[in-house]
């Protein structure tokens, strides 16, 4: 490529230099001349202000031997492109449609200087130059060095490596190009290419449409091929660097399709596509490199591939035929935009080939296409044309009575750019003449004229121009000399009669003020699968909610494995990254895909432990009241009156209370049930048993009395006395129950601790000290009351109920005894069970001990109910 370019910059500058010849006069010559001239194609108009072009009407070139043996012969283009032609007329019309605008550049005629690339980069390069040296032969240098430039600015060229090469020469001169079909994102570098525009976009945005193609179908897993080329190597660049942050995809592969077409390297390259498990294939190439592609797929018949196409292919006819539609059926592909551009057809109708210039290459465009297309030959034709039967050009032949894609503009792409290119100058070079003068943007405030324009003057305007076309398409350049990017999604269908239709199915385009939008209209897509749907394209499928993506070492980030989310975390989204954990109430679900609050567990009255509980309380008061009636009723008779009957009924209602106090335990624990839990159960059980310390003192007392001397005990010990020493002995639990609610209240606490997902609502007892203080009380009370009574078992029988309180002590300590270790090894709504068991067992210990040897005797053996009875068992 650079081969070419250095010769002809080196052609460039001797073809306007002044040169010295040996004789002196020379020296002083007051003109240039060209040292040689390009043979190119070419088409020209004279005007007041001349703009070029460079299209590819040849297919093909030739280069001859190079032996330098000889005046080295000029390249020979062949293989007449017909699309090339139709844009290098669509310029054309351009400008006679300008020339004909009373309205845009009045009094001034542009004329054009259109040139033929033959596509490839020696041959544009040579035609760029002589659109920027012009044409003459000879200038003559006047004093005042002022005049219009040969061109004032270049439409094309229609490649990138050919338009990188042209305007990084021409840019030094600031001379304004516009390109209708070079995409490469690396002309959007506005240090290398500043006076670069073009009305096509950056293949940047189309990476982006076709990553949103991409997106929008769920392909995360496609492969990439690309042309040897500028083209398709910044173009995978951009793949690999916008892929995954914009669409979060992956390339299966990326390979480079040979330029010369190596059948080996396309057999490798195929069968790599063939082993991959990316169903979806983006071919960012040029339409030669994907004809030789295609021709191996269908050797290899490789089919079930959804194929993506970028703009240079999209729209090739060649490739659309019988013979590979059932390959590439259904190819989803960006198109430049279409447009409609009125009077076209008629202008093309009207164009005649130039008889008197025939082996001229300067207006050869036309005639090269009339031959083409009416398989004639104008006079003098080739030796041995005519004797072969072939016909001879009269110029009249006529256009409509012949089939030829020329005529067919229902399907304006490169042409509408080619279009904008020209209207995008004219309307540049309008605003400039009609600036003010004092008031323009250059030095001093001055306005650039014809007559001393540069070319950077044109690119100022160039880069601040901003019209509307006739289709409605609004045409302006960024900052980069970028256009407004658009393009249309074209859908290749194969229709059933064989036929195929390249059907516009939706666009994609780029807003100041939406960003990157894509329309597509679903139902219009032909897929070439028996589902009829699209295909799915991925390396791992999605991760579901309550899963995280966990990706595979050493893979693409597209390959990951699906984890589950671990116990108490969910994911509520697909693809995510990581799992997040539930709000401390709440709980992961069983699919791990949204949080539900946590099961709560407390001592319900609702369960069969509470129900037990619970019925066990109510019974145990039910039994208190039945014995607290039996005594009231019987209060009397000798057995009652002898057992110390008042404090027989306090003992009664305390364990009543101790039954109750239990009931605090069951439910759901709120602040006032947790403060006076404790504080009953503290205080109902000092109360019982302070009535049996008293009791078993009394009986001690009595004992004593009976004995000569021991009268003088029984005046501590009489009703009041009792009734006092149970209040003060009650009243010291209830100082410390106080004290403790006040300085370390027991509350409700939410325990999350025990199950993971359940919350144990208990009551914390807020004070440690406060409830071992309030359990050693009565520890210190039971423990006095055992010993007291312990020391009385063997007084006469008449007094045994001292052996009934030491029976009711020893159950009532090793029921607290047991507690301790029981409670402290219960978790959650276990330790209020066990609370309130070891309540109602040592309640029912007191009870049944204490009352029931004499429930029994005044129900069942009335007949020991007597004082005579009672006072004779010790004989």
């Amino acid at each position: 490529m650079w081969r070419f370019f250095a010769s002809s910059l080196v052609l460039f500058l001797l073809m306007c230099s002044c040169f010295s010849s040996a004789v002196s006069s020379s020296l002083y010559s007051s003109s240039c001349l060209l040292q040689g001239q390009f043979h190119l194609n070419g088409m020209h108009k004279t005007g007041d202000v001349v703009l070029g072009g460079l299209f590819g009407i040849h297919f093909f070139s030739t280069y001859p031997d190079l032996s330098f043996t000889s005046e080295p012969q000029q390249p020979i283009c062949h293989g007449f492109h017909i699309s090339g032609f139709r844009q290098a007329q669509t310029m054309a019309f351009a400008i006679d449609e300008i020339n004909r605008n009373s309205n845009l550049l009045p009094n001034v005629t542009l004329g054009y200087s259109l040139y033929d690339n033959c596509v490839q980069l020696g041959v544009g390069f040579r035609a760029a130059l002589s659109v920027a040296s012009g044409r003459e032969e000879q200038v003559i240098l006047h004093d005042t060095c002022v005049g219009t430039p040969p061109v004032l600015g270049i439409v094309g060229d229609s490649s990138s490596t050919r338009s990188i090469a042209i305007s990084s020469v021409l840019g030094l001169y600031r001379v304004p190009t516009v390109s209708y079909f070079a995409t490469c994102s690396c002309l959007s570098d506005r240090q290398m290419f500043p006076s670069f525009f073009r009305t096509i976009p950056s293949d940047a945005f189309q990476v982006h449409a076709i990553i949103q193609i991409l997106k929008h179908f769920g392909w995360t897993w496609a492969g990439l091929l690309i042309s040897d080329n500028d083209y398709g190597v910044h173009a995978a660049s951009s793949f690999q660097s916008d892929l995954g942050p914009s669409g979060g995809g992956c390339l299966a592969y990326t390979e480079i399709l040979p330029a010369d077409g190596d059948q080996s390297e396309l057999k490798r390259i195929v069968d790599v596509m063939k082993n991959s498990t990316a169903h979806v294939v983006i071919v960012f190439a040029n339409q030669g490199h994907v004809i030789n592609l295609m021709e191996e797929v269908v050797r290899q018949n490789v089919t079930g591939l959804q194929w993506i196409a970028s703009e240079s292919w999209t729209s090739a006819a060649v490739l659309q035929t019988p013979r590979l539609m059932p390959y590439l059926g259904g190819t989803l592909g960006i198109a430049i935009r279409r447009g409609e551009i009125a009077g076209l057809r008629d202008f093309l109708l009207q164009i005649r080939p130039d008889l008197h210039h025939n082996n001229s290459y300067e207006n050869s465009m036309v005639n090269q296409f009339w031959e083409h297309t009416f398989q004639c030959r104008f006079a003098p034709p080739p030796a041995g044309w005519v004797e072969a039967g072939g016909a001879l050009c009269t110029g009249q032949e006529d256009l409509e009575s012949v089939e030829t894609e020329f005529l067919d503009i229902s399907n304006l792409r490169p042409e509408y750019n080619v279009y904008k290119a020209v209207y995008a100058l004219a309307y540049a070079l309008d605003n400039m003449l009609r600036c003010e003068p004092g008031r323009g943007p250059f030095s001093g405030h001055s306005c650039g004229n014809l007559q001393r324009l540069e070319p950077w003057q044109l690119v100022y305007y160039l880069e601040k121009v901003n019209f509307t076309t006739s289709s409605g398409d609004q045409v302006s350049f960024d900052e980069n000399g970028d256009v407004l990017p658009i393009y249309d999604i074209m859908n290749w269908q194969w229709l059933p009669d064989g036929r195929t239709k390249v059907q516009t199915v939706g666009e994609v385009k780029k807003s100041a003020f939406k960003g990157e939008e894509l329309t597509l209209d679903e139902d219009k897509i032909f897929w070439k699968f028996e589902s009829k749907e699209p295909p799915r394209s991925v390396c791992s499928e999605s991760c579901p909610p309550g899963t995280r993506v966990a990706r595979k070492k050493g893979e693409p980030e597209c390959c990951f494995d699906c984890i589950p989310c671990s116990d108490g975390k969910i994911s509520n989204k697909t693809d995510s990254m990581e799992c997040t954990s539930c709000p401390e109430d709440f709980w992961s679900s069983p699919q791990r895909d949204y949080c539900v609050p946590k099961k709560t567990e407390f001592l319900s009255y609702h369960e069969s432990l509470g129900i037990c509980l619970t019925a066990t309380s109510l019974l145990g008061t039910f039994i208190c009241a039945v014995v607290l009636g039996i005594f009231i009723y019987y209060r009397r008779t000798p057995i009652v009156r002898a057992n110390n009957s008042g404090l027989s009924f306090q003992l009664l209602l305390s364990l009543k209370l101790c039954f109750l106090c239990s009931l605090l335990f069951i439910g759901r624990p709120r602040p006032w049930t947790c403060q006076l839990r404790h504080a009953a159960f503290g205080i109902s059980f000092v109360l019982c048993v302070s009535c049996i310390l008293v009791k078993t003192m009394v009986v001690l007392a009595v004992f004593k009395a009976s004995k000569p001397g021991g009268e003088a005990s029984l005046k501590w010990f009489g009703a009041v006395q009792q009734r006092g020493t149970v209040l003060v002995l009650t009243s010291v639990q209830a100082v410390i129950c106080t004290v403790w609610i006040v300085s370390s209240s027991p509350a409700p606490h939410k325990n999350t601790q025990y199950h993971n997902d359940k919350v144990v609502y208990e009551c914390i007892v807020g004070s440690t000290v406060g409830f071992a203080v309030l359990l050693g009380y009565i520890g210190l009370l039971a423990i006095l009351s055992f010993l007291l009574a312990f020391l009385a078992r063997n007084l006469p029988d008449s007094f045994n109920e001292a052996k009934l309180i030491t029976f009711s002590m020893l159950i009532f300590c090793a029921v607290w005894v047991t507690f301790v270790p029981a409670y402290i090894s219960s978790p959650g709504k276990y330790a209020d069970a066990v609370e309130a068991f070891a309540i109602l067992a040592s309640s029912f210990g007191l009870l049944v001990a204490l009352f029931g040897p004499k429930c029994y005797i005044i129900l069942l053996r009335p007949e020991r109910n007597t004082k005579k009875a009672i006072m004779g068992r010790g004989t």
